[in-house]
């Protein structure tokens, strides 16, 4: 069902729990539990006589996702999408997740599983709930004003500084997403106190975590524009989907970079975004569209979808796409061989299996550059 009032009285009338999933059309993860879960005919059976169940697209209804999502993260320690969950027919929440397999898996809990610890989740879901409107309460505060916007940003800046990763920028270990709000914030608390420490290591996080994303594997170097986020602490291998509103900011906040600094390098990956838009993200007639699926087809006859195919190489095809001699390089280096060391591509494929589950990325390369081209010109004997 959609969600309205249709689902909300059946659920009522049949005195059954809601099972309420969230996803978006792009989303990896959410078609890996289409295609595992929905599609199963035993799981449907369970689905279809033990819940009323409703599908939401977060992308219509960011409303409902926003909800859930507070629920989900609260309660679980993590959100994100797929999101699972259930609901009472008054559609309080009592437990929820994110992805399910259809069986319980070393670190998740199956979907059989759910099913039979009903009683003691909702036992459970009042608690939770109580918590978590303690937790959101308003707190007033009679006449006393707001603390002042000076303290605000000394206290924002110091939880960012304390989050930092020093190695690789950005603000977690994994997973990374590029929170352009925290990098805008960054400059502005820089313009506040150019002439202090702190002003100087806000701009210094700041720019060393635009570059560093940008020498990622969540920067597409070859199709541009940038993924949705990093599975892990390197900016190494994304989720392979691209959102419009990801690059709308990342172009706003490296063009900010760009003027600040004075560094080509910020202007160059603004304009690579802009280009990626406005080739595979612009409709004909003028609009936008929302996102580029993480799932695509191998190659022009491939019946199936695999996630990234688009995006990853076999050392193999670079071999083949770049042959000729280097003039001026050490005897027998081909374009290929620079490439291949300056992206880090490895015969084998530099995907660790520890992020690639199901396997779709084995023998396969996310490009990430490695090192400076100042230093790829020495290995090759080539001037930079």
């Amino acid at each position: 069902y959609p969600w309205g009032q249709e689902a909300f009285d059946k659920a009522k009338k049949e005195n059954k729990l809601i099972f309420l999933s969230v996803g978006y059309s792009t989303c990896h993860w959410c078609h890996v539990m289409e295609e595992e879960s929905f599609k199963n005919k035993e799981i449907g059976e369970i689905m279809n006589k033990n819940f009323v169940c409703i599908k939401v697209d977060r992308e219509e209804r960011p409303d409902v996702d926003k909800v859930y999502m507070t629920f989900v993260q609260a309660t679980s320690g993590g959100g994100g999408w797929p999101m699972s969950v259930w609901l009472t027919p008054d559609l309080k929440p009592f437990v929820g997740g994110t992805y399910f397999p259809p069986e319980d898996g070393v670190h998740r809990v199956g979907f059989r599983t759910w099913k039979e610890n009903k009683d003691a989740l909702l036992q459970n879901s009042q608690k939770i709930l109580e918590a978590l409107l303690h937790r959101s309460e308003i707190r007033v505060r009679g006449q006393e004003s707001p603390p002042p916007s000076k303290e605000v940003m000394a206290t924002c800046f110091q939880q960012l500084s304390s989050s930092y990763d020093e190695d690789y920028g950005g603000f977690s270990e994994s997973p990374k997403f590029p929170t352009p709000v925290n990098l805008n914030f960054l400059f502005t608390y820089w313009a506040l106190h150019r002439m202090t420490p702190e002003g100087a290591r806000a701009l210094q996080m700041a720019l060393h975590t635009l570059k560093m994303m940008a020498h990622g594997g969540i920067h597409d170097h070859i199709g541009q524009g940038f993924h949705r986020y990093s599975t892990d602490q390197h900016w190494h291998v994304p989720h392979f989907e691209k959102m419009l509103y990801d690059q709308g900011q990342l172009a706003a906040v490296y063009s900010r970079a760009f003027q600040i600094s004075g560094d080509e390098f910020f202007a160059d990956v603004a304009q690579d975004i802009l280009l990626y838009v406005s080739r595979d993200l612009s409709d004909q007639v003028g609009g936008f569209y929302s996102a580029e699926d993480a799932d695509s087809y191998p190659t022009t006859t491939s019946g199936e979808k695999r996630e990234g195919a688009f995006c990853v190489w076999a050392a193999e095809e670079i071999r083949a796409l770049l042959p000729d001699p280097v003039d001026g390089a050490t005897e027998g280096t081909t374009l290929g061989d620079v490439f291949m060391h300056h992206y880090g591509v490895k015969e084998t494929g530099n995907v660790s299996p520890m992020k690639d589950p199901h396997q779709e990325l084995k023998g396969k390369n996310v490009l990430i550059v490695r090192c400076s081209p100042e230093l790829t010109a020495a290995r090759f004997g080539l001037e930079p």
